[in-house]
């Protein structure tokens, strides 16, 4: 069953069953109030996810059992212990949830298979070593993004584009987002082709290794269209480089801190910005050597390539994905990476067998089409396109960038003198890393869905505020401008970093299906990147026709856009198992739109009329203290 059976009955379901899901989802809007009273067979009966199981489920363990030794010897696995590893992962597989109910399982295995659930943060240190890997690659990507920060209040007034003429601002513009338009057309579609051939360590090592190459470039430039083709030339490491980093991060994690593991390359993204906005301060007031004009902005765009360079030394000591591995049908060698990531033996080969177990079922689907295509014609797929595609969407469309990318120029422009806006602007980067810090709790427990619920509305608050600022007179109240302009695009990073900061990349990577992962992601990066460079080339241009007060207002209303989006359109993913994320996406789409509208009423039942409800149980596998979190939507 599982997989292939979802894809089966997506494709395949009858008028009927459409009819049997309409008349569920009109039952449940009008009776949402007496679900709590429901029963646990009729709660199941109603919920649309029911079609789907875990593959292994309701096989007999000793089936279990010969299908785990089966396994091992067919893929040269032979050694005793592995044979006998994988006789018992097969039966932990079943229900990891049930591990003390395993036979034969030791008393030292059983202490670290409890140690999962009740110390979830106790894991081998090489699964760390990879975070720092991913984490590493993020400072490159984030200090690529906003050494151009200070940089360009030097170069585009050495290149002559520093006017206020309507071709200057677009030139600026196209010059500052170049690297984001060659990641949504070129790059990004480099990935699978790349993850294909080289792996996930390999592609990371070669985007490195390229993304340094390019900051070095950039500090040799003469002239603004140089620069361009420098900083499109940094787009074709920056693109597979965001795609497959958060890819590599979630195949390498088990489920209880894959949230909080990929949401490690947001949060080392924003302290990349903020090494980036450290180096444009301290090298500000490098003097001009001979020959050599804008020697300080030249180092600026240079310092971007240290952090890559560091990746490129130290990738290959990491182990490479296992789920990698086994799509290229090296069985053992993904069991052995798995090894290295996992403290026993028995978990290694339970996730191993699983993973394997899911890849069969994908395998067997014969939909005669590209994977390109199936994202849009498998329903599943579809949704977790949809899902995706509003979280990386609403990152760029939040307003985020146009201060990470802009904020000297919006300082000095609100009255502060050069060094005091690259200030500013470093104090901008602190608060968007320390504030990114919470996440790594609050994304597992609180919720992917509730973050955004709970911080969407806060930043179009923040952002209205800081526009409105700009009223407030700098002749006659000047500080009261300088501090309010500062305290409200502080107070939107405060609430941007924990929220659609971590999520976007983190959704993404687990969202999809494993055998469309890689396509997924290169659609979900390319998304971002595009509107990052529709943000960054287009906002000189909306400053200079609508003032700071209608450019931060439009921003501040998609902010709004974007929570109504979260509510209706996007399920919650964390600490949910592949098997659990395709019961999650199998539910259609205005199933859970309704279910969102439902959540309205509720939240104002609960909190404000303080009423006894209960929440609402959607999908099979939650029960009333899983979706506790849903009670903040």
């Amino acid at each position: 069953m599982g997989l292939e059976n979802e894809l089966h009955n997506d494709k395949h379901s009858s008028s009927s069953d459409e009819r049997k899901e309409h008349n569920t989802a009109r039952n449940e809007s009008t009776a949402s109030g007496r679900h709590a009273s429901i029963s646990a067979a009729e709660r199941a009966r109603r919920n649309l996810n029911a079609k789907l199981a875990n593959p292994l489920a309701h096989i007999p363990h000793d089936e279990l059992r010969k299908r785990g030794r089966q396994y091992a010897i067919e893929h040269a696995i032979a050694e005793p212990e592995d044979v006998r590893a994988f006789e018992i992962g097969a039966i932990l597989a079943q229900d990891p949830a049930k591990y003390d109910a395993c036979p034969d399982v030791t008393d030292e295995e059983l202490a670290v298979l409890k140690k999962e659930y009740d110390h979830r943060w106790s894991q081998p240190k090489l699964l760390y070593l990879v975070i720092v890997l991913c984490s590493t690659c993020a400072a490159v990507q984030g200090m690529d993004e906003t050494v151009v920060n200070g940089a360009q209040i030097f170069y585009d007034r050495q290149f002559g584009i520093d006017s206020d003429s309507q071709f200057d601002t677009w030139v600026s513009g196209l010059v500052n987002s170049a690297p984001y338009l060659c990641c949504a057309f070129i790059g990004c579609w480099m990935t699978a082709p790349l993850n294909n051939i080289f792996g996930r360590r390999g592609t990371v090592f070669l985007t490195c290794l390229y993304s340094s190459l390019a900051c070095f470039w950039q500090g040799f430039v003469n002239c603004w269209w140089h620069m361009f083709v420098a900083r499109m030339a940094l787009g074709l490491g920056i693109g597979p480089k965001s795609a497959t980093v958060p890819i590599y991060a979630a195949e390498t994690t088990p489920p209880s801190i894959r949230g909080a593991l990929v949401m490690q390359w947001q949060m080392w993204t924003a302290f990349g910005i903020m090494l980036g906005y450290v180096s444009d301060l301290a090298l500000y007031y490098v003097p001009d050597q001979p020959n050599v004009t804008g020697l300080n902005w030249r180092l600026m765009m240079g310092s971007a390539m240290l952090p890559a360079v560091v990746v490129c030394c130290f990738v290959f000591m990491c182990p490479e994905s296992p789920r990698w591995y086994m799509s290229k049908g090296r069985h053992a060698l993904a069991y052995h990476a798995m090894e290295r990531l996992r403290y026993k033996k028995v978990q290694a080969a339970r996730d191993v067998f699983y993973m394997q177990t899911l890849l069969a079922a994908e395998n067997e689907m014969k939909l005669g089409q590209s994977k390109l295509l199936e994202l849009i014609t498998v329903p599943r797929n579809r949704r977790a396109m949809l899902g995706s595609e509003i979280v990386m969407f609403m990152q760029q469309f939040c307003g985020v960038n146009v201060i990470a990318y802009y904020s000297s120029v919006i300082f000095n422009d609100s009255g502060f003198s050069e060094v005091s806006a690259l200030a500013a602007s470093l104090g901008f980067g602190v608060i968007n890393f320390l504030f990114a810090i919470p996440a790594i709790y609050t994304i597992d427990t609180f919720g992917r869905r509730n973050l955004l619920l709970t911080t969407f509305p806060l930043m179009s608050i923040f952002l209205l505020f800081t526009g409105f600022c700009f009223w407030i007179p700098q002749d006659t109240a000047r500080e009261a401008h300088l501090g309010c302009i500062a305290l409200g695009i502080y107070l939107f990073g405060m609430v941007y970093s924990p929220g659609e900061g971590p999520v976007p990349f983190t959704y993404s990577a687990e969202a999809y299906p494993l055998y469309v992962r890689t396509i997924g992601m290169s659609l979900a990066t390319a998304t971002t990147w595009f509107f990052n460079f529709l943000l960054s080339v287009t906002w000189p241009s909306l400053l200079e026709a609508f003032k700071p007060q209608g450019a931060f207002g439009w921003y501040a209303a998609w902010n709004a856009i974007g929570w109504w989006l979260v509510l209706l359109f996007l399920p919650e993913t964390k600490a949910k198992t592949l098997e659990e994320l395709d019961q999650v996406f199998s539910v259609p789409t205005h199933v859970h739109a309704m279910y969102g509208l439902r959540q309205i009423p509720y939240f104002i039942n609960r909190y404000i009329l303080r009423r006894d409800v209960k929440p609402e149980i959607l999908y099979e596998r939650e029960d009333y203290s899983e979706t506790s979190a849903e009670d903040n939507a």
